[in-house]
């Protein structure tokens, strides 16, 4: 397989639309094919997750060929809803609850202190940068969260008045995790991704997304794009539901590679992820993650998400939170980075595959429509359920 889409190697799993089923189907990769390997045993990507060995399931089930993985990567482009007339992507995840970190990241941490402080006002956000520098200093990679070393750098800024609620979950005992959006309502590779019309300050955010049995177990990982509302989220903290979840903002994909003996935890913690940004005005922006960086583990913030304090018995999709805040100035001298309608966002690590969507007002968007009462319907009318 050759395509820089998707990985070279793995067990992949996904979803796909085709036009003569009434319900998006389940479906892996093989040598450069997608074979629907929708089943009574496991007709959703969320069951295929619950099993002892998912990777091991994926890699013996009988499926179906249906296409070619280059056509529907093809076909994916600017799709949304599931009333598809070709063989399409759609996003990998299904009924599993859409959870994400924030704040796991010093350069995350930094600009969400600015986007604070400035409140919402993107011009003011580059004379904050080099006074929140001075105060906090340039590298606080080294600081645990919740350590003792941490508490005194925390005490330190209270006394100067300059503590800050990103502060808290940045170097604090408690991670920040937060509802993305809804079951169902993610979208996947090609698919336009969606920016509120009220904002002018806003950004991607490239991230590793790992997604979760309803044990707490992890099983596999994807890409995702948490589409932020940079000045939405700086008015106030409590405006996070309106900056995070709004249509089409949340993106996953292209495929969910599942661990097994050749990919594990241990790899994710070894990804670059990197972002290129291309405008129809000809800008581009280009920036990488480094998964070595996150100051708090994948592990730590499952953790801090499933547990005796709080459940999922559909699973979870985590997305871990990103270094990446661009700052690179588009339209002006001190104006900072935000999208405009036509960017086209690659979010990629070679482990992964590349996630590639258009961003486009969330108005503009095709609307969420399917959702977990639909799918069972359908799957039922199948005989599947």
């Amino acid at each position: 397989m050759t395509n820089p889409v998707v990985p070279e190697r793995g067990i992949l799993l996904g979803r796909a639309s085709v036009p003569d089923a009434a319900h998006p189907l389940v479906v892996t990769v093989r040598d450069g094919a997608l074979y629907d390997i929708t089943s009574r045993l496991a007709p959703t990507v969320r069951d295929v997750c619950e099993l002892d060995d998912p990777a091991d399931y994926v890699a013996g089930a009988e499926g179906t060929r249906i296409g070619d993985v280059g056509e529907a990567l093809s076909n994916s482009w600017g799709g949304g809803g599931r009333a598809y007339e070709r063989l399409r992507l759609l996003s990998p995840v299904d009924l599993q609850a859409i959870k994400a970190a924030g704040v796991t990241f010093v350069v995350s941490l930094l600009e969400r202190v600015i986007e604070e402080q400035a409140r919402g006002d993107k011009a003011r956000a580059e004379a904050l940068r080099g006074e929140i520098l001075d105060l906090i200093g340039p590298d606080l990679s080294q600081l645990v969260p919740g350590s003792d070393t941490a508490m005194q750098v925390k005490a330190a800024l209270v006394a100067r008045g300059a503590w800050s609620q990103y502060l808290e979950v940045g170097i604090g005992p408690d991670a920040e995790v937060f509802t993305k959006s809804q079951p169902m309502s993610t979208v996947g590779y090609g698919a336009d991704v969606g920016i509120h019309p009220m904002s002018s300050w806003n950004n991607p955010e490239p991230e590793v997304a790992v997604v979760v049995a309803s044990s707490g177990r992890i099983v596999g990982a994807t890409l995702g794009n948490d589409v932020n509302l940079r000045d939405v989220e700086g008015r106030s903290a409590l405006l996070l539901g309106k900056a995070k979840d709004n249509n089409a903002s949340a993106s996953l994909g292209p495929f969910i590679r599942l661990f097994d003996g050749h990919f594990t935890l241990d790899a994710i913690g070894r990804a670059e992820i990197a972002l290129t940004v291309s405008g129809e005005d000809g800008f581009v922006l280009e920036g990488k993650s480094s998964m070595s960086q996150i100051s708090r583990s994948p592990q730590s913030l499952v953790e801090a998400t499933i547990g005796e304090h709080h459940q999922y018995p559909d699973g979870f999709v985590l997305y871990l939170g990103t270094m990446f805040a661009p700052v690179q100035d588009r339209g002006g001298a001190g104006q900072g980075f935000t999208h405009r309608i036509g960017d086209v966002v690659s979010i990629s690590t070679p482990s992964l595959g590349t996630l590639s969507n258009r961003v486009q007002l969330s108005t503009q968007c095709p609307p969420w429509t399917y959702g977990a009462s639909h799918l069972m319907r359908d799957l039922a009318k199948a005989g599947l359920l």
